[in-house]
């Protein structure tokens, strides 16, 4: 027998265990597997909301979502999607078993949170205005399953804290993936960095401002403003949020058309949690219909992606692609790659 014919066999990688889950996870079983979970998990909230079914099955599509959401991020954002999964399992069911308020609190933010980032993070790049319109209608679809989730978790909240307390840890969490994304601070150039100062004064004047309005306006500006609120209620049903209209939904159009670019978009998208987190969050008041905040968020989404038109449009003018010939030279060299929507971006 010949030495070759007596050697000990080494095993195969491929079709070891590893092996196996490897192929699992470049298969498209992940991606059926969240949009089935996903679809179940929606199932039990909308039976909650029409009042369908026992008493604890909203909250069982609560924990359905957020677990499947913070495996689905940690699996875009290079982490370990097992892991985090199966923590949110593990979370979900002591708050449902313990019933506790500040456990419920907890995860109603860490749901709201999660499905905000994973909006903006579910993008991909767009080398057309409509395909940055799809992008944010996507974004937009996954917080508002988000919001459905935060809410049947009942927390007991105060609405201006919880959207503030919200809102503020998205970004965080959204400028700490971009961070790496975006290589860094380094990474901005004084484009960039013109790009999120502005992105910041934004911010600061449409919280402030409205934080200011609600302090120390005078009655008649008030006034004035709510006569708005008013009309816009009665006649169209509801009035868009703000930071939704003026800085999220512009915000993430235009990141997603200049990351198809340049990388510095992902900058620009991260302030697309501004919409994607008050829509996640838009149910916490419980003065507000569930119709009056679906159209508020669908007036928002309109008129915000009307802005990303007109600011795309003024940074092509900018850049030097003003003719239409030019831009579609422009629109035909936005080549740069990026790993598809249901793949890891790091």
């Amino acid at each position: 027998m010949s030495r070759s014919a007596t050697r000990r066999r080494e095993p195969d990688p491929r079709t070891g265990w590893r092996g196996r889950i490897a192929g699992i996870g470049e298969s498209r079983l992940p991606v059926a597997a969240f949009l089935v979970l996903v679809a179940l998990g929606l199932g039990a909230l909308v039976a909650g909301v029409l009042s369908l079914g026992p008493e604890w099955l909203p909250g069982v599509g609560a924990v359905v979502v957020a677990s499947t959401y913070s495996w689905a991020l940690a699996a875009r954002t290079g982490g370990r999607p097992v892991v985090y999964g199966t923590l949110a399992v593990a979370i979900g069911v002591v708050v449902l078993v313990s019933d506790e308020d500040y456990l419920r609190t907890g995860a109603a933010v860490m749901t709201c949170v999660i499905s905000s980032v994973l909006g903006v993070m579910a993008t991909v790049p767009a080398v057309k205005f409509v395909q940055a319109a799809r992008e944010c209608v996507i974004a937009i679809l996954i917080a508002c399953v988000g919001a459905l989730a935060t809410v049947a978790f009942e927390p007991r909240i105060s609405v201006v804290e919880f959207e503030y307390a919200t809102f503020g840890l998205a970004l965080l969490a959204a400028f700490a993936v971009v961070y790496r994304l975006g290589a860094g601070l380094h990474g901005l150039g004084r484009r960039g960095a013109a790009i999120v100062l502005v992105g910041m004064v934004v911010l600061a004047v449409t919280l402030l401002y409205a934080e200011l309005l609600r302090r120390y306006g005078t009655p008649g500006l008030v006034e004035s403003l709510l006569d708005v609120v008013r009309w816009s209620r009665d006649h169209l049903g509801a009035f868009p949020r703000p930071i939704e209209t003026v800085l999220g939904i512009p915000a993430l159009a235009w990141g997603c058309h200049m990351r198809a670019r340049r990388r510095q978009g992902w900058w620009v998208c991260a302030f697309g949690v501004a919409a994607t987190s008050a829509v996640a969050n838009s149910l916490a008041n419980p003065a507000i219909t569930l119709r009056e905040s679906g159209l508020s968020v669908l007036y928002g989404l309109v008129v915000g992606l009307a802005l990303g038109y007109l600011v795309i449009r003024v940074d092509l003018q900018v850049t030097g692609s003003g003719g239409r010939r030019s831009r579609r030279a422009e629109e035909a060299a936005a080549i740069r790659p990026e790993p598809a929507r249901t793949s890891a971006l790091l």
